[in-house]
């Protein structure tokens, strides 16, 4: 083989999806490449070219932009342009030479001719890279490997009888009769023979024996009057989140409006062994910080198995979270315990991943305390003492301090209601740096124990200011804009340098936060109520925002980024290697490494596109 040659074919036969072709097919493509060098400033197709052809970036850059003048994404060395074979459902475009590149270019037909018997890899030239993600996705979907019985069980598929029910009138002591007879744990209290409540064999301990209650009050007088439920067709496993999210034992199974049955943690336990809801119910019953912490030194086994069952990314990191919470729940009422009750209402509140439902097995913690307006000055030294307590417990169960102290534990984040009010407010008004960065922390809370209203009440107020704040939202855009996908235009992804980590991608600050901040930006945007990045997603979809098709492509980008920080998270447990966000491109394969690259790509369009809509800088 000619040198030229030889040098054609040793090029593209690195790249995707050539790379997928045997080495007598990569030489017939080779001998048919055409080379062309544009100058910087010139268009594609270059001036005498009227066929639709492939073109492959042997050096240099360009750049796709819409109709409207939205840049679309960047190509650089070892890049595919496939625009111009993509049929003519595409959108308008026109690409730019941005510098000095040189080209291995094809027509389109001859790629047809030469690729025939190689139907998925032709697809790939037939495909946007948001769609060629979103046929990625679609696949791991169907190829999952689900032995997990949780993920392959309905709920209706459990019940062993119908739901025992009662109305509410009748006594603590015949409730407890007509559970004993049927040899169940919970009852649905009826009125007009509507369901109204539930009380447990739990209930009747606590709140009635232990409270020295006489047997013949009404039940109604202690029964929960919120029904946590589930329809029949939902799986075991959302079943089991469900139950670990409220943190409840059983679940009514209830189809169009009709009481089915009842469903409790025994039922999910039989299933399946250990998992989160057993994990959830020993941390709920540990009496000390120690007790805790050997309950938290199971959750990256937990992680590993999850992996190993083919649960989704999303799913696990819900589990994770969930498990979090239940810890975090169970410290504040030990310290509550230590304490003595609270002196005002108060909602502990957690920020970041652990408000979106995204931690993985262990992470930093960030939290925060939102107290009534009725505090008083001698009430404070009891919240400060409640922050140090659970946040020390946290640490010891593996949730590492925040470096930048966004902790409950400073005094800053341990503010009364009109305090957090009037604080949001000035970000939102005064969008200076720090406002930005704690923007990034704050406007991501879910109250994990305690009074929800104080911090909904607060986010009823901001949420009516940001969709008329532009000039936040600016700023907002130009801080997120910081992070950008690790796409350089040297035929591979730029690399973290850092010593510790060096020469590895970070697939959390480089691949996940990006499509977050964007998440954050449209909700404000748009004065969407969710705060995890999918239900944001979902929430502002087909809004001036976002529309269906990019929040769809964003969706999948994130799972695919999610799955593989998963599962790169899982291998390292199961080397007894502490989990981390960063990943050598080596331990990539050829295939993830381009799907990794589509995914990049969608992120690159859609920042371009947020940059341009607020006119950042």
């Amino acid at each position: 083989m000619e040198i030229e040659l030889q040098e054609i074919f040793d090029f593209i036969s690195a790249i995707p999806p050539f790379d997928r072709l045997p080495p007598e097919v990569v030489t017939a493509v080779s001998r048919k490449i055409t080379i062309r060098y544009l100058r910087r400033g010139r268009s594609l197709p270059p001036l005498g070219v009227e066929e639709h052809r492939l073109y492959l970036l042997r050096k240099g850059a360009v750049s796709i932009h819409s109709h409207r003048n939205t840049l679309l994404g960047k190509l650089g060395e070892g890049d595919v342009c496939t625009a111009f074979c993509l049929g003519d459902a595409h959108e308008p475009f026109r690409v730019e030479v941005e510098e000095d590149t040189l080209l291995y270019t094809l027509s389109c037909e001859e790629v047809e001719v030469l690729l025939q018997q190689y139907p998925d890899v032709l697809a790939y030239f037939h495909h946007t890279a948001s769609h060629r993600l979103n046929l990625t996705m679609m696949k791991m979907e169907e190829n999952r490997s689900l032995p997990s019985l949780l993920l392959q069980t309905p709920v209706r598929d459990i019940l062993r009888a119908p739901a025992v029910t009662a109305p509410q009138t009748v006594t603590i002591r015949e409730a407890a009769i007509r559970m004993s007879e049927a040899r169940v744990s919970s009852l649905i209290l009826t009125a007009d023979e509507q369901p109204v409540g539930i009380v447990t064999d739990r209930d009747i301990t606590k709140r009635c024996v232990a409270q020295g209650l006489s047997t013949a009050t009404a039940v109604a007088e202690i029964m929960t009057r919120t029904i946590s439920s589930v329809s029949s067709a939902t799986d075991a496993f959302e079943a089991m989140m469900k139950m670990t999210r409220n943190h409840v034992r059983h679940l009514a199974v209830i189809d169009d409006g009709t009481l089915k049955g009842m469903v409790n943690v025994s039922d999910l336990l039989h299933l399946e062994g250990r998992n989160a809801v057993y994990i959830t119910n020993a941390i709920r019953k540990a009496e000390s910080v120690a007790a805790l912490k050997e309950q938290s030194k199971t959750l990256p086994q937990l992680q590993w198995q999850l992996v190993q069952a083919g649960v989704p990314a999303q799913r696990i990191t819900e589990v994770m979270t969930a498990v979090g919470s239940a810890i975090t729940r169970r410290l504040i009422q030990l310290a509550e315990e230590k304490l003595g009750p609270p002196p005002v209402a108060y909602g502990w509140v957690a920020a970041g991943s652990h408000a979106r439902r995204e931690q993985s097995s262990h992470s930093d913690q960030d939290n925060a305390l939102f107290i009534g307006d009725d505090l008083r000055d001698e009430d404070a030294p009891w919240f400060e003492a409640l922050a140090k307590f659970v946040s020390d417990g946290l640490a010891a169960c593996g949730y590492s301090y925040c470096p930048g102290e966004v902790m409950a534990t400073n005094p800053r984040w341990r503010l009364r209601r009109d305090q957090w009010s009037k604080l949001f407010r000035k970000w939102i008004t005064t969008p200076s740096p720090k406002a930005l960065m704690y923007s990034s922390i704050f406007f991501d809370l879910r109250t994990v124990y305690g009074d929800k209203s104080l911090l909904s009440g607060v986010r009823e107020e901001i949420l009516q200011l940001t969709p008329r704040s532009e000039l936040f939202l600016a700023h907002l855009t130009h801080n997120a804009l910081k992070l950008k996908p690790p796409l350089g235009f040297f035929r591979d992804f730029v690399l973290v340098h850092d010593g510790k980590h060096n020469d590895t991608l970070d697939l959390k600050h480089n691949g996940l936060a990006p499509i977050v901040d964007l998440a954050r930006i449209y909700a404000l945007a748009e004065g969407a109520t969710a705060v995890a990045t999918i239900e944001r997603l979902q929430e502002v979809a087909g809004t001036p925002s976002l529309s269906m098709a990019a929040a769809a492509n964003l969706e999948d980008a994130f799972e695919f980024i999610g799955t593989l920080r998963i599962h790169h998270q899982a291998q390292q447990i199961h080397r007894g290697e502490e989990a981390d966000n960063f990943m050598a491109p080596s331990a990539i394969s050829k295939l993830e490494r381009a799907h990794l690259k589509d995914a990049f790509k969608v992120i690159q369009t859609l920042q371009s596109y947020v940059e341009s809509r607020y006119k950042v800088g």
